[in-house]
């Protein structure tokens, strides 16, 4: 009988993944009004329904002082989660979408990435091989990092990605005049790190520079904490 249950339960929970693939796979960007906002997600709303995203500092900074946006659509499904990543620009979502063919790069660990580098950052540091540029990122070892160079060098330059100035590869500094303790401690906290080690690093951030936007600070804080 058990058997039987659980033999009905994973048929169902298949169905409800199809039929979820088969909606979501219409969904290519989201039009409509930015209702709520953190470093790392964003609610849209259009034609009344809020739909929320996971997002990288990066498109953070663009829409932050918006309050109408358009954000392209990535959508991660599994049997226990349905997931949605938004992206500012087209070239973000690009490279989102490579990183994630990489063997041991997740959706998260791609969002992190380019939370740490831009786009034309990461293409830069891709192109000219900066392995210790990728290390920096938290989660990135040196065996993973060398794998992101070997499989998305080529594919950054037929796509057109890889042409860039190399010596363009480190933090963009965007002049943001918001600096909130519980908003850096908040993303931080969604990116899957732990409060407490999450609060130590953001307040001695803030300590050393007390006038960093809060995008800097979560940046600066993904460094500290390994």
């Amino acid at each position: 009988m058990k058997k039987g249950v659980c033999a009905i339960k994973i048929c169902l929970s298949r169905l409800i993944k199809v039929i979820l693939q088969d909606f979501i796979d219409m969904i290519e960007y989201l039009n409509g009004e930015l209702t709520e906002l953190t470093p790392a997600y964003a609610v849209v709303e259009t034609q009344g329904v809020g739909y929320g995203l996971n997002i990288s500092l990066n498109t953070y900074s663009i829409i932050q002082s918006k309050k109408k946006v358009k954000l392209l659509v990535f959508e991660s499904i599994r049997e226990d989660a349905y997931t949605l990543y938004g992206f500012a620009t087209k070239q973000e979502r690009e490279m989102f979408l490579l990183l994630i063919t990489v063997s041991g790069v997740g959706a998260n660990t791609a969002r992190m990435i380019l939370s740490e580098l831009t786009s034309e950052e990461l293409s830069n540091v891709i192109y000219s091989g900066n392995e210790t540029a990728l290390k920096m990122v938290k989660g990135i070892g040196l065996k993973t990092a060398q794998r992101i160079i070997v499989d998305l060098k080529d594919k950054i330059t037929a796509m057109g990605l890889g042409e860039f100035d190399s010596t363009k590869i480190g933090p963009k500094e965007d002049p943001i005049n918001k600096e909130v303790r519980d908003e850096a401690i908040g993303a931080l906290t969604m990116l899957g790190f732990s409060p407490a080690p999450s609060a130590k690093a953001v307040d001695a951030i803030l300590i050393e520079n007390p006038d960093l936007p809060v995008e800097q600070v979560v940046k600066f804080a993904l460094k500290r904490i390994k």
